[in-house]
């Protein structure tokens, strides 16, 4: 292997990525798939696949070997220039990756603390998806949308198989079943997915969302935009911002009567980098009918409903004392669906490989706004502002950890 990892490769010599088999319990997405290793291997790179990686997602060891990987019983992280995940590492995995390696996954990097402390320490540069601009030209890439797609489906597939009754109207000679009314909360990519699900099986579907844009989304999808007397809470790049206490408060007093109408509420929302909001106090959970169904999509990151716990089905008695309200909180939700999900994902890492590989070497463009945007650590320096203020905050300094890199200041 050369000495400089960013210098044109020895003949001879070729560019070593490798693909992890998930270790997290629940977790069966995998970060390449054959069609995406036909890629990497198709920009010149050599590619390593961990033994069962694919297994869950429904790719042999013998699909890869078909596509041009090397499969191998377990990664030597050392020897590898690029390694490829899906989950965020922990700091045991980033510190055995050789400086100078670049890494591709989700890094959940306000969460992940010590990971990335480790990956600047042992001078990786690191990628992570969460963190792709949210422009047209990097909408390939864009891990984030195309994991909530799955999300919002799935929900509502959750919802309906708990859900006693019927989605859809149905008139038959025994009398008329009327459609299920869904209510979704939050209207972004998994929302919407969510919003057209429930009405492609046949539901009544009613939606709110804080941000003024949204409101034309869901009528796109079919569904009908509950518009509420509150200030318009929009952040950079289409994303909603959290509201102040005082008008969360007044939102959910503003929603009660609304999710008391409903038979399936669905809650989407979430500030990426902060505790998901709260939208839906257990007082208005109560209010449901009995043998109502909430889906708390927000559950892993704190949850958009109080009391939801991730991977947990929670009775909630009704106000009446006549039944439940069963309380669902998601967790591992795009998991479990890990052949379309995994299709998605390993799309979206290929193409940021292919936006950073010139003749068969991965040598990142910090000129390019998608690069500079998504990478989180680089030369020992934490480039994404917001986590090396964290970083500072939890190590008491006074400036951030490393450096932050110009034009990285913004706030995704």
């Amino acid at each position: 292997m050369p000495t400089g990892f960013w210098s044109v490769p020895e003949e001879g010599w070729r560019v070593k990525a490798g693909i992890a088999r998930e270790a997290l319990d629940g977790e069966r997405r995998v970060a390449a798939t054959p069609e995406t290793v036909k890629q990497l291997v198709g920009l010149g790179l050599a590619v390593e696949v961990e033994s069962g990686a694919g297994l869950a997602s429904g790719h042999s060891d013998e699909d890869y070997r078909h596509a041009g990987a090397a499969v191998v019983a377990s990664l030597d992280l050392g020897s590898l220039d690029v390694y490829c995940h899906v989950r965020p590492m922990d700091p045991t995995t980033a510190g055995a990756l050789r400086p100078g390696a670049v890494t591709v996954g989700l890094g959940s990097p306000s969460s992940e603390l010590p990971t990335v402390r480790a990956l600047a320490v042992g001078g990786i540069t690191s990628f992570a998806l969460e963190l792709v601009p949210r422009i047209s030209r990097a909408q390939s890439m864009d891990a984030l949308t195309s994991q909530a797609l799955v999300a919002g489906y799935r929900c509502v597939l959750e919802a309906a198989m708990r859900l006693p009754r019927f989605f859809p109207l149905y008139m038959t000679a025994a009398g008329t079943i009327p459609p299920a009314r869904v209510l979704v909360l939050g209207a972004g990519v998994a929302g919407l997915q969510a919003i057209g699900t429930a009405k492609r099986l046949g539901a009544r579907v009613s939606a709110n969302d804080i941000r003024p844009a949204s409101a034309d989304e869901v009528a796109s999808m079919g569904g009908t935009f509950i518009k509420l007397d509150l200030e318009t809470a929009e952040a950079s790049g289409g994303y909603a911002r959290e509201l102040s206490a005082d008008r969360g408060a007044l939102q959910r007093a503003l929603l009660t009567p609304h999710v008391a109408q409903a038979d399936v509420l669905i809650t989407t929302a979430a500030v990426p980098g902060r505790r998901a909001p709260l939208l839906v106090s257990r007082e208005m959970v109560q209010g449901m009918k009995p043998g109502s169904v909430v889906v708390d999509l927000a559950a892993e990151s704190g949850g958009n409903v109080e009391g939801s716990i991730p991977g947990q089905d929670i009775s909630i008695p009704t106000g009446d004392g006549q039944g439940t309200v069963t309380l669902v909180g998601m967790k591992d939700v795009a998991s479990a669906m890990p052949a379309d999900a995994s299709r998605l994902y390993a799309k979206n890492v290929a193409n940021l490989l292919a936006l950073m590989t010139r003749d068969g070497v991965v040598s990142p463009d910090f000129e390019d706004e998608v690069v500079a945007g998504t990478c989180l650590t680089h030369e020992g320096a934490v480039r994404h502002a917001p986590t090396a203020e964290s970083l500072a905050a939890l190590a008491g300094e006074t400036a951030p950890f490393g450096s932050i890199q110009p034009g990285t200041e913004g706030v995704r």
